[in-house]
């Protein structure tokens, strides 16, 4: 059931939608591929059509990492039941970062015998949110070019904007120190243009995971920063633990190999009496025990 077998107008309708579409068989086969599933994955139809929906290409995992293809799949619980499903996942894009999606499952009306599911998917807002914003903070150079994060001087400036509103209304917020695992052996192995495809990819990870409210930026070398304001201690170690998750199922491709990724990180509330320097440096040091304990993991204080 490629394009050559669906009726002419219903392949331009689902093209000309705004969100992703593929259509998949009993076999979890993909039957269809659409432009903006195109755009959103990195994957053509030309690569995907043909292959099973688990076959090293989207990989949907949840929030805390895991496969959703192995016992947990909303497609394939739609062929089974026939109930729709709405789900936000986290999909494999071609580049090998993880990218957040709103997906909708739901069983095509066929014939006595067959089976068809559809998935139509879209970011999720907090992706979209922040890429607009992004694009506003690159007229004002203050975007780090590798990454395409806000820089340095634009997360110091969030951060005084936070200490002003806490010191005026009382708003609690929070500071989350992110730091790459085992970067300099990346790059002494791989050479350092591994080293930047591997920072874009944490970046985009990083980018499509967070709040819409929420700004996160590269920091420094393989150091990143994120501000979360109106955030309870909980939440942001929730927030945190959700990212280093979706951090190690990224990988970045180099040369024919995948590389792998995982981070420290050091998380805190901002305290009556914090300046930028001191809150930083105290997720700082919570980010270095995160390293002494074995790193990929998340310390706060």
């Amino acid at each position: 059931m490629t394009d050559g077998f669906l009726p002419e107008h219903f392949v331009k309708i689902l093209q000309a939608v705004g969100e992703g579409v593929y259509i998949l068989d009993g076999d979890r086969r993909v039957q269809f591929w659409n432009h903006e599933a195109e755009r959103i994955t990195g994957y053509t139809a030309s690569e995907v059509v043909g292959k099973k929906c688990s076959d090293n290409i989207l990989v949907h995992v949840d929030e805390h990492g895991k496969k959703l293809c192995m016992g947990c799949c909303p497609v394939e619980a739609t062929l089974r039941d026939a109930k729709s499903r709405q789900i936000t996942v986290y999909l494999h894009h071609k580049m090998g970062h993880r990218v957040a999606v709103e997906a909708r499952t739901m069983l095509l009306p066929m014939e006595a015998g067959k089976k068809l599911a559809v998935e139509l998917f879209h970011e999720a807002g907090s992706q979209r949110a922040m890429q607009e914003e992004i694009a506003h903070l690159r007229t004002l150079s203050l975007v780090d070019p590798l990454t395409g994060l806000p820089n340095r001087r634009q997360l110091e400036a969030v951060l005084d904007a936070r200490l002003a509103a806490m010191r005026r209304n009382d708003i609690a917020f929070g500071v989350m120190f992110i730091d790459i695992d085992h970067f300099k052996l990346c790059n002494d192995l791989h050479g350092h243009q591994a080293g930047d495809q591997v920072l874009a990819a944490v970046a985009r990870t990083l980018l499509s995971s967070v709040r819409p409210f929420d700004t996160v930026g590269r920091w420094g070398g393989e150091e990143f920063l994120g501000v979360f304001p109106r955030i309870s201690l909980p939440t942001l170690v929730e927030i945190a633990t959700r990212l280093k998750n979706l951090v190690a199922a990224t990988s970045a491709e180099h040369q024919g190999t995948e590389i792998g990724v995982t981070v420290s990180m050091g998380i805190t509330l901002a305290r009556p009496g914090d300046t930028a320097e001191t809150l930083v440096s105290r997720a700082d040091a919570l980010m270095y025990r995160s390293k002494e304990d074995g790193r990929n993991r998340v310390t706060s204080g």
